[in-house]
């Protein structure tokens, strides 16, 4: 009898719940947001946030896996606490924004194991008013010398039940997935960003900052609405190996109380990143509109390898050079210019030389020609999943790209995930996802090679917007989820009407996105129509961001539709200023943006299969001065399922600071306005 007491007594006692206790808080500037930080009776760290003082997450675990060493998770004390608080301003290259506050309060917490190894683990807080950044650091020490790192422990356990909007991670088709919207306890695993409406209506968006030499993070739900954070694999054992004596990217939860304040949050990201690396980029750094030799390629009608419909020929290039010179556009993509494009290149890119033109595309003529119109060529680096084939060719690659007048490079990584080819010194061959540590890395060499010719990329099937473009500022843009040709290619794939509204509230929160906008014949594939209205077309070059925007369209199509194209000419690419006046997740979205250099502004909106109204006030035009609105919207009957899907009405009217509009929107609609300020005497 008492053996099986004292039995059941400890099976009571390991059954019993563990129980935490707060050993550090810290509050953001304005007061509002917490973050607690806790350890349990059996020494296992946790951290919890609230906002208003209602919790966001509840206690969620910290700590790391490790493929050749005990996990640190438990058996900890707290031996240190340091705290710090930082207000400054900063000015973009080029954004959303020309200046940026980061304010913010610090904390960070150190951990020892009372026990075995003793090893140290801090973790550092920064708390802004509209969210939280967080990252561990592992110093060197005697008994962690290198981290191998299995996985995180890291948690995100959501105190509310919730609405979430998600797409799913370790797919074949790497980030190019529609978003998902679900209950919050009904999500699989997913990448970030993923956007939460909780039950209360505060919206939380998760996300990370400064991903360099480090596995992407996704989420798993664990149980309920609690996550944890799973790392992009490697092919060698651990998802991450690094020396010890190093910092993680910052974990991100921007909070707000609605999508618009999302929106703001998202700023945390790059206040996150460190500082420009790349001294002043004046000179050679050009946000700006181009078009390309690619929607008739992405079509059909031509082809990126060398044969009777090669669309990068010499003639081909020089008609779009005069368009883009004659519409003050400036630059002109060419994909397929190189040799390598010549069979199946799909996942099978070693035959492409980034140097050597094919025999029908004249480079150094074409490139001289561009300049004398006042354009760049914009070079096309497609590596077919190759990416050591392209490391051997960095130096050669973007030497030949800036000999040749090219400002910026679009790189692709076309290959299904999981099978970027990496090929080590010693000849062996390994797979690797495109958002593994590797491939992070590999990034990295292409920015550093392209920075020493003073060359900007895009960067297409990319690792996702992580905010570094504050950093290296030469990372202009990127792909990263379905752009504008899955409108192209029908079979019940295209980007339904939602799509671009759930983009702003989720992937736009990370970073820019070149979707390629602008096709104002809403035609793709023979029979192939677009799900919206030409006028919602417009209106994407002011609510989808990007410092390099595509004309996609080609210039016949353009030159059917002129009084619209109109608004594509004069619509610009950086922005001193953005507001966004209204949204919802996935339903409709309205922003405003003030041009770099100017006093005009712009304004999108866009909407989802619904007709939707609103009203907005003007509020942020400069008091005491008359505009001239010109507009772009939905014109009678409009709807992207009919052939009143080209049905725009433009028309000018003068409006002043604190006057509203009403924005209507048709089924897949838009509207687009242009506010001239008025010239100054």
């Amino acid at each position: 009898m008492m053996k099986w007491a004292l039995a059941l007594a400890g099976a009571t006692a390991m059954a019993s719940p563990a129980f935490a206790e707060v050993v550090a808080r810290a509050a953001s500037p304005d007061g509002k947001l917490t973050v607690a930080v806790s350890l349990d009776n059996e020494g296992r760290p946790s951290y919890s946030i609230a906002k208003d003082g209602r919790p966001v997450l509840n206690d969620s675990k910290l700590g790391f896996m490790f493929t050749d060493a005990p996990k640190i998770e438990r058996g900890l004390t707290l031996t240190g606490t340091k705290r710090d608080r930082t207000d400054t301003t900063w000015t973009q290259p080029f954004g959303e924004w020309k200046t940026i506050r980061d304010n913010h309060t610090e904390l960070t917490v150190t951990f020892r194991e009372a026990k075995n190894l003793k090893r140290e683990m801090a973790v550092t807080f920064r708390l802004f008013d509209d969210g939280v950044g967080f990252r561990y650091t592992l110093p060197k020490q005697a008994n962690l010398t290198t981290a191998n790192i299995a996985d995180e422990l890291t948690q995100f356990a959501f105190a509310e039940p919730g609405t979430a909007w998600w797409k799913p991670a370790f797919e074949w088709n790497r980030e190019e997935y529609l978003y998902n919207k679900t209950p919050l306890d009904a999500v699989g695993t997913a990448q970030t960003v993923m956007t939460v409406k909780l039950a209360s209506g505060r919206h939380v968006a998760i996300h990370e900052a400064a991903l360099s030499d480090y596995s992407a993070m996704n989420l798993a739900r664990a149980e309920g609405t609690t996550f944890r954070a799973v790392l992009t694999p490697g092919s060698n054992g651990p998802k991450v190996s690094r020396a010890a004596g190093f910092s993680t990217p910052w974990r991100t939860i921007a909070i707000a109380d609605d999508a618009p304040g999302l929106y703001a949050a998202s700023r945390i990201g790059l206040n996150l990143n460190e500082p420009n690396k790349l001294g002043d980029t004046s000179g050679w750094i050009r946000p700006g509109k181009f078009v390309g030799v690619w929607w008739n390629m992405i079509k059909g009608e031509w082809s990126w390898a060398r044969g009777p419909k090669h669309g990068a020929t010499t003639a081909n290039v020089r008609r779009y050079i005069d368009f883009a010179a004659a519409n003050g556009i400036q630059g002109v993509l060419v994909e397929g210019w190189n040799v390598g494009w010549d069979g199946d290149w799909f996942g099978n890119g070693n035959d492409m030389n980034f140097s050597q033109p094919t025999e029908d595309f004249d480079a150094a003529g074409l490139a001289a020609y561009a300049k004398s119109k006042g354009v760049r060529l914009i070079g096309h680096h497609e590596t077919g999943g190759s990416v050591s084939n392209y490391d051997r060719q960095l130096d050669s690659a973007f030497k030949w790209a800036a000999d040749h007048g090219e400002r910026v490079v679009k790189t692709g990584y076309v290959t299904d995930a999981g099978q970027i080819e990496r090929v080590d010194a010693d000849g062996s061959k390994h797979r690797e996802w495109h958002e593994g540590q590797w491939m992070v890395n590999h990034h990295q060499r292409v920015l550093d090679a392209a920075a020493r010719y003073k060359v900007s990329i895009d960067s297409h099937e990319p690792v996702k917007d992580t905010g570094l473009r504050r950093t290296y500022p030469n990372w202009l843009s990127r792909e990263g989820g379905r752009g504008m040709e899955y409108n192209a290619w029908g079979g019940g794939g295209n980007n339904p009407p939602e799509h671009e509204a759930n983009l702003v509230f989720t992937q736009f929160l990370g970073g820019p996105m070149d979707f390629t906008p602008g096709v104002l014949s809403l035609t793709g594939s023979p029979g192939v129509f677009l799900q919206s209205t030409i006028a919602k077309q417009l209106a994407l070059y002011v609510t989808l961001y990007s410092p390099v925007v595509m004309a996609a369209d080609t210039p016949e199509n353009y030159a059917r539709y002129p009084a619209a194209f109109k608004f594509i000419r004069d619509v610009p690419t950086d922005w001193s200023d953005t507001r966004v006046l209204n949204g919802e997740v996935g339903d409709y979205v309205t922003i405003a943006r003030r041009a770099a250099g100017s006093n005009d502004w712009f304004l999108g909106a866009i909407g989802d299969e619904e007709a939707r109204s609103s009203t907005v006030e003007l509020d942020f035009l400069e008091a005491g001065k008359t505009y001239t609105a010109e507009i772009y919207r939905d014109g009678p009957g409009a709807d992207y399922r009919t052939d009143a899907r080209h049905s725009i009405t433009i028309e000018q009217r003068q409006v002043r600071k604190g006057d509203t509009l009403t924005i209507a929107l048709a089924p897949g609609g838009g509207e687009a306005i242009r506010f001239v300020a008025p010239k100054r005497k």
